[in-house]
C-alpha cells in the first residue's frame, strides 16, 4: 500500500504537489536515480519508510567511518610546518592551490626573515614576494600576507583572532582558511572543506551530490561526533591525498571499501 506523504513531495512550477510512492517504487527510484522526474525539475522525496531507513543507513556509514580511522589513524594532523598561530596562518594562505610540501620548503626562510607578525607588517609586498616566488600565485599571496599582517597589528594587537568571523576579516582568509585555523590552531570543532574533503566525502557517500563546499561542511558537521570533527577533516584530506586519489583511487589499499559508494558501484559494474 502506498504511503501518502504529509508534506509536499515535489515542487513543480512553484506549486506543491502531493504524490504517493510505495516502498518498492521509492527504493527503486532511490537506487537508480534515473526517473524522468529528476530531469523534469522535480525533487524526489522518499516514502516515510525510506526516509527513516536512509537516515539510519547514513549514520551507520558515519559511525563505521569514524571507527575505522580512530583505529587506523588515531593521530591525524596537518602536514604543514608551523610553531604558532601566526606561522600556521601564513602557511595556510600559501597552501591555496599549492602542495604542503612546496609550502614547507618555502616557509623556513620566510619565517627567519619575518619571525613575528610585526616584522611582516613593516615589510612590503615586493620583499615578501622574493621569499615566496616559487609558490603558486605569489603576487596575490604576497599582497594578502602583507595585508593580513598589517590588519592583525592594526586591529587585533598582533594576535590571530580565535573566532570565525574575525578571521574572515583578514586579507587572504576565506571560510576554509578560517576553519583550518579554528580546527588546527585553536582545537575547535570546525570542518574546513578543500578539494580533497569535498571529493572524498562525496565519493564515499558521506555527502550526496553536495552543490558547494558549504553544503558539504554542514552535512559533515551534522553527522560527525563533535569531538572528532576537526580530526575527521585530516582523515579525509590524508585519505584523499594518499589513497583515494582523484584520477585513480587505490581501492585495493583502502580499508573502507565496505562503506564506500564509489567502490560498491564499481563492483556492480564489473559483475
Amino acid at each position: 500500500m502506498a504511503l501518502r506523504l504529509s508534506v509536499g513531495a515535489c515542487l513543480l512550477m512553484n506549486k506543491e504537489i502531493l504524490f504517493e510512492l510505495s516502498h518498492a517504487e521509492c527504493a527503486e527510484l532511490y537506487e537508480t536515480q534515473s526517473d524522468p522526474k529528476y530531469s523534469a525539475g522535480r525533487f524526489c522525496v522518499f516514502c516515510e519508510f525510506c526516509v527513516k531507513n536512509y537516515n539510519m543507513r547514513i549514520q551507520q556509514k558515519y559511525d563505521a567511518f569514524v571507527a575505522y580511522f580512530e583505529e587506523h589513524m588515531p593521530i591525524a594532523e596537518s602536514e604543514l610546518h608551523y610553531k604558532d598561530p601566526y606561522q600556521l596562518l601564513v602557511a595556510v594562505i600559501l597552501s591555496a592551490q599549492c602542495t604542503d610540501k612546496r609550502v614547507n620548503m618555502t616557509t623556513p626562510a620566510l619565517f627567519q626573515r619575518f619571525p613575528k607578525v610585526q616584522d611582516m607588517a613593516a615589510s612590503s609586498a615586493d620583499e615578501i614576494y622574493s621569499y615566496i616566488k616559487s609558490i603558486s600565485y605569489p603576487n596575490n599571496k604576497a599582497k594578502n600576507l602583507l595585508g593580513m599582517a598589517q590588519t592583525l597589528v592594526r586591529d587585533f594587537n598582533g594576535l590571530v583572532p580565535s573566532n570565525l568571523d574575525d578571521l574572515q576579516k583578514l586579507p587572504g582568509v576565506g571560510r576554509k582558511t578560517a576553519n583550518v585555523m579554528m580546527a588546527v590552531a585553536f582545537n575547535q570543532p570546525a570542518m574546513p572543506v578543500d578539494t580533497h574533503v569535498f571529493r572524498v566525502s562525496n565519493r564515499i557517500g558521506l555527502t550526496k551530490n553536495s552543490k558547494n563546499v558549504l553544503e558539504t561542511e554542514k552535512t559533515l558537521v551534522a553527522h560527525l561526533p563533535q569531538e572528532v570533527i576537526s580530526k575527521a577533516h585530516h582523515w579525509l584530506i590524508l585519505h584523499g591525498r594518499y589513497v583515494c586519489l582523484a584520477r585513480k583511487p587505490k581501492c585495493e589499499e583502502c580499508g573502507i571499501t565496505t562503506i564506500c559508494d564509489f567502490y560498491q558501484k564499481k563492483q556492480k559494474q564489473q559483475q
